[in-house]
């Protein structure tokens, strides 16, 4: 089973003790601003993302991860792995994400997890790219891109939502660990 330890964070693959607590997160209006069509998710719909997401892992050998905090257990969102599918000149990129519950904001806990994150892809998994896409107005989530290392390449459109973003990318030559 693949798991991550960060200094406080472990990151695991999903598990069914997660599914209330992420339906949770999937339910605050204001965390799913910037997700999609910027809709909450239901129960059945979070058991469906979960599903997806491992069934990632089994095809792929990456996913988004659980993300819990070390000392209580107590899950705190998702951050990981996706192939980019959606976007044009996307070249089947691999992308790095996270949604992590709003009371967890602020807190440096998104940045370690993706740091962390990034450190499998390209070191683990053996990914020679890993690219992160933003929408224009959410700049909690370019910080996280900057502190990644990551450099903007190009403004584009994601078709399936009309929404403006920006596609930022690092390669392993890039990556300082």
């Amino acid at each position: 089973m693949t798991e991550i330890l960060t200094p406080r964070l472990l990151l695991r693959r999903w598990s069914d003790d997660d599914l209330v607590p992420l339906s949770e997160i999937n339910a605050d209006p204001e965390v799913m601003r910037w997700i999609g069509e910027g809709e909450t998710l239901d129960l059945d719909e979070t058991a469906e993302e979960i599903e997806r997401w491992e069934e990632e892992w089994d095809e792929e050998g990456f996913g988004l991860f659980a993300v819990e905090l070390l000392g209580s257990g107590e899950l705190i969102g998702a951050v990981g792995l996706s192939v980019l599918e959606n976007l044009p000149d996307a070249r089947a990129d691999v992308q790095i994400s996270w949604r992590l519950g709003r009371q967890y904001w602020g807190q440096g806990y998104a940045s370690e997890a993706a740091h962390a994150t990034l450190e499998f892809a390209l070191q683990d998994r053996g990914l020679d790219r890993v690219v992160a896409i933003n929408r224009m107005s959410n700049t909690d989530s370019e910080n996280v891109i900057r502190k990644l290392g990551m450099v903007m390449e190009r403004d584009t459109v994601d078709p399936r939502y009309g929404t403006s973003v920006r596609v930022h990318g690092i390669d392993l030559t890039e990556y300082e660990a």
